[in-house]
């Protein structure tokens, strides 16, 4: 062989290992993705969405229980709104030249208050909702009741131990 055909067979070399790296590395990225993913999934707690579980009810009930979740939803939207507004002027002072503490707590004080008459409403009115269910139906739209959403992007769960206060960990 020549100089010359050394030097291609070794940039060639040099591509394929390349390529076998990156392709590896995405490999490995996408499995820890769907590790993920299923880890998430069989968290406690952690079952299908409400909304699939509605879909599957009988039209007549879903209809209703969908018109009555919307209408608690709409009856809450507002104190949500204020919430929001709320928060956005407390970071808007913040920021200013002058800093109002006190008046910076009040609004953050006022965005809670909303949130919680908000949340209220939102809970009022899946109770209400879920009373004129059959308890195979109220059993599996239970989860309606749960304050957090489940997270797409949810930490790995050796982060999430280390993350959590060590008298959550200690807790039945």
């Amino acid at each position: 062989m020549t100089s010359r055909s050394l030097k291609i067979a070794l940039a060639v070399s040099v591509a394929l290992n390349v390529f076998a790296v990156a392709a590896g590395g995405a490999v490995w990225v996408a499995r820890e993705k769907v590790e993920q993913r299923v880890a998430e999934a069989q968290r406690p707690g952690r079952g299908e969405p409400v909304w699939d579980v509605i879909e599957r009810m009988d039209p007549a009930v879903r209809d209703q229980v969908k018109a009555q979740l919307r209408a608690a939803a709409m009856q809450a939207r507002p104190d949500f709104d204020e919430a929001r507004a709320a928060r956005r002027e407390a970071i808007a002072l913040t920021g200013a030249e002058t800093f109002d503490p006190v008046a910076v707590a009040a609004l953050l004080e006022r965005s809670r208050a909303s949130e919680a008459r908000g949340r209220s409403r939102l809970e009022a009115g899946a109770v209400a909702t879920l009373s004129q269910l059959s308890p195979a139906d109220r059993k599996a739209l239970a989860p309606i009741l749960s304050r957090h959403k489940p997270r797409r992007d949810a930490r790995k769960p050796e982060k999430a131990e280390k993350a959590a206060p060590p008298e959550a960990a200690t807790r039945p």
